[in-house]
């Protein structure tokens, strides 16, 4: 199945819209620009994402490491005992 195209217009009001072509060249469906573009960015692509989630598996791997660490209890310094006197 082809990819469906889209080609860049303006209404009469002077919005920007996206035509959406099917495979044929025929216009299927007419959506606005603003809509359709913020949908795109939401998405992402799939060479975005994988990095992404690298990212996030550093970023999850370091904090458990600080959280691990900060929250570790401290040994309290061990206290001599006084001198016995003869």
């Amino acid at each position: 199945m082809a990819k469906s195209k889209r080609t860049v217009l303006r209404s009469s009001a002077g919005k920007k819209l996206y035509a959406v072509r099917d495979a044929g060249g025929k216009f299927k469906d007419i959506q606005s620009y603003a809509r359709a573009h913020a949908a795109d960015i939401k998405r992402g692509t799939t060479a975005a994402e994988a990095t992404a989630k690298v990212t996030r598996k550093k970023k999850s791997k370091t904090a458990k490491n600080s959280v691990a660490t900060a929250a570790a209890p401290k040994k309290a310094a061990a206290k001599k005992a006084p001198a016995k006197k003869k």
